[in-house]
């Protein structure tokens, strides 16, 4: 036997210098007493793990556990099987199971398993009371003690003698696993207990317990059903004083005093509170016949009893009657007031409070104070009855109604106005009609002598009529006519050429200023292009406006545009016109004329050219011939003077003027006027002293001088004051062709 035990050591330590080599083959896991258990029940998890190893020794390793991949065992074993034992599964017990195997750095872990857990465990059933009163409570407590939560609760309360379930209530506890709930105690109730069930949901699936009865309850009454006296018994006649009583018996346990209600249909005709009785005492009608309920009710608590009461008739109701009930003013009022059977009664005929009559007829003249509401009331003995109500209407007649506006200005094309009509004498309701040329616009009724207010947008001038009707049997009023002036405002303005765009110069130019349909006077304004003032301003009463010019030239070429308005128009929006462009151009003869004159002006020019041309050349040819040897004058003052204005004349180019400055040349017909030229010659007789001869010797020459004069012909201007012809063809343009248009000012 121990070379048995030795036997396993020693091949461990002939193996102790080598490595051990081991693998884990296979790894199931087996479930006990299977994967479904009855709630209550123990459950076994068993895990086998095959381990092949090198060594005769098992090696050791880890087995763990685990419940829907949450760790729920561990354990380091040499032994396989490994188990886990679950006693008493409950319903929070079932899931998904699996188990893994951990050896050194080798894992495997098995398939996974469910578990199931089929019921719940019986809960328990707790009660606050055995006895209880009607309209109280009762605290029913329900617990499964062994489970988890959540739970879902369910309890009835049950009748003993009819099984019914009377009441029921459901509630989840989401963090305990029981609940408490409160229960009222009804009138009906006798004997009752409780049942209670408890429900847990299981992955998808929801398991349920048995359900649980309670002990026995027993209901007592805090007050008795309601009963109904009658007084006085058996047949009851209108005049009897009739008493309706209902009684109760309270209890000692009741937990409050309850109210006490009499009703007839809906209508509460009595109660009382703290007693066990109510009355409802009234003298009989027939009226008074019907069905009563007597009510008894508390907070909780409602108790009904009823009865019906039968009155006899004494006499029937009157009935008021009359020959009309529309009436106009001065017609005459009769009405007469009647019992079925016509016994002795006495009879009244009023008008709402006010007695008019203590007769059955009463008889007038009507007027306008007698409309109204009259009844009539019948009197035998105490017993009074009230006839039916007869509604009269008096009317009376209307006054011819007025009309008007409220617009305390000029009314513009759009504008809305309001016309008001009003019959001030006349019975209401009364309905106007609006009349706007001859055909009704509108009607409105009014319920008083207010003026009727209507609304309009006219758009042109127009007449409205207001006509008055009521209940009177005249035909209707009909009001003076009221007319309407409505000013068109100037909306589109168009400005054109009575002729053409393109004008010939010296012909008359005409612009026309011309708007749609609006009301005159209207303001024309004629501009040109790029200014902000008008050149020419007209206001007529046409619908068209003129500018003339009755002799265009080059300055009237531009682009012109208009604007129309009247006192319609704001400021602001003034239309205006398309802009217009005008061309003038030149006649032909003026054409030709001005080519003449350009053509003559040209050889004006070419030929005052060649004159000076020729005249500074002959100049040049008639020069003095100086000396050829220069002498010392022996002048005297004067003779020096005239030689140095003719030396000075002689040296100076022909045409100079001295009033240009410095070095400017000035022809001398510069200011186109005729020029005469006369020469004369003048004999200077020069004494000069020869250097060779001394001073006693005298030599004379005689030298030329040529002087020219220059005289200006006279020049004549003449100016003649002749009338503007353009103003006076203006004047009999507009008094022939356009009477409308003002004289145009010339710009």
């Amino acid at each position: 036997m121990w070379l048995g035990v030795l036997l396993p050591f020693l091949l461990c330590s002939s193996l102790e210098g080598q490595e051990n080599s081991f693998t884990i083959n296979s790894i199931q896991m087996v479930i006990l007493p299977g994967p479904q258990v009855q709630n209550g029940d123990n459950l076994t998890l068993q895990c086998i793990v095959d381990i092949s190893s090198t060594s005769y020794v098992t090696p050791q390793h880890w087995v763990l556990f685990y419940k829907d991949d949450v760790l729920l065992h561990n354990v380091s074993s040499t032994e396989s099987p490994e188990s886990y034992f679950i006693p008493h599964a409950r319903v929070y017990n079932a899931g998904i199971y699996k188990c893994t195997v951990i050896l050194n750095n080798k894992e495997k872990t098995t398939s996974e398993y469910e578990v199931t857990v089929k019921g719940v465990s019986s809960p328990r059933v707790i009660l606050d009371k055995k006895e209880a009163i009607e309209g109280g409570v009762v605290m029913v407590y329900c617990s499964v003690p062994e489970e988890k939560a959540p739970v879902h609760f369910t309890i009835e309360k049950v009748e003993l003698e009819t099984k019914n379930v009377k009441q029921k209530r459901e509630k989840t506890s989401q963090n305990q696993n029981s609940v408490m709930l409160e229960f009222t105690v009804e009138e009906q109730d006798r004997l009752i207990y409780f049942l209670c069930q408890a429900s847990i949901i299981s992955g998808k699936h929801v398991e349920t317990s048995e359900i649980i009865k309670s002990e026995l309850v027993t209901v007592r009454e805090s007050f008795s059903n309601p009963k109904f006296n009658i007084q006085p018994e058996g047949m009851i006649i209108e005049g009897d004083q009739l008493n309706i009583q209902c009684t109760i018996q309270v209890t000692h346990m009741a937990p409050a005093s309850p109210e006490i209600i009499i009703q007839k249909g809906k209508a509460i005709v009595a109660h009382r509170k703290q007693t066990n009785e109510a009355t409802y005492s009234v003298m009989a009608m027939v009226e008074h016949n019907g069905n009563y309920t007597c009510k008894v009710e508390t907070s909780r608590i409602s108790k009904v009893s009823s009865i019906v009461v039968n009155i006899t008739e004494l006499f029937s109701k009157p009935k008021l009657e009359s020959s009309a009930t529309s009436l106009d003013q001065g017609d005459i009022l009769d009405l007469w007031c009647s019992i079925p059977g016509a016994p002795p009664a006495n009879f009244t005929i009023q008008k709402g409070d006010k007695i008019v009559s203590l007769a059955q007829n009463f008889t007038t003249k009507a007027s306008e104070w007698d409309s109204g509401a009259y009844t009539c009331v019948a009197g035998i003995g105490k017993v009074i009855k009230k006839s039916n109500t007869v509604q009269i209407t008096v009317c009376e007649m209307l006054s011819k109604p007025r009309i008007s506006y409220d617009s305390k200005s000029e009314v513009i094309k759009g504008q809305t106005i309001e016309v008001n009509c009003q019959s001030i004498n006349g019975t209401p309701p009364i309905t106007y009609y609006l009349l706007k040329t001859n055909s009704i616009l509108e009607s409105r009724t009014v319920n008083s002598n207010e003026p009727a207010v209507f609304r309009d947008n006219p758009t042109e001038n127009a007449e409205y009529q207001c006509m008055a009707d009521n209940c009177h049997s005249h035909t209707e009023m009909i009001s003076e006519l009221l007319p309407v002036k409505v000013i068109v405002p100037v909306n589109k303005v168009e400005l054109s050429v009575l002729s053409k765009e393109v004008v010939e110069s010296g012909k008359e130019l005409v612009l026309r200023c011309s708007v749609n349909k609006a009301s005159t006077p209207i303001t024309y304004k004629f501009y040109r292009e790029k200014e902000v003032r008008p050149f020419y301003e007209v206001v007529l009463n046409e619908t068209q406006g003129f500018w003339l010019k009755t002799q265009a030239s080059m300055e009237q070429e531009g682009q012109y545009y208009c604007t129309a308005s009247n006192r319609a128009n704001f400021a602001k929006n003034i239309p205006q016109s398309n802009v217009l462009a005008v061309r003038v151009f030149l006649a032909p003869w003026k054409k030709g004329l001005i080519a003449v004159v350009v053509i003559g002006v040209i050889i004006a020019v070419l030929v005052l050219g060649a004159r000076y041309y020729f005249q500074k050349k002959a100049k040049a040819k008639q020069m003095p011939v100086e000396m050829s040897r220069p002498a010392v004058p022996l002048l005297t003052s004067n003779n020096e003077k005239m030689l140095s204005e003719s030396n000075t004349e002689a040296n100076r180019p022909y045409g100079y003027n001295e009033d240009i400055g410095n070095h400017a040349m000035k022809p001398i017909n510069e200011n186109k006027e005729p020029l005469t030229l006369d020469v004369e010659y003048t004999e200077v007789e020069v004494t000069s002293l020869e250097p060779h001869e001394g001073l006693g010797r005298r030599g004379t020459e005689t030298v030329y001088s040529e002087i020219r004069k220059a005289n200006p012909g006279p020049q004549q201007r003449w100016s003649q004051a002749q009338p503007d012809p353009q103003e006076h063809h203006l004047q009999n343009l507009n008094s022939n062709r356009f009477p409308e248009v003002s004289d145009a000012d010339n710009h």
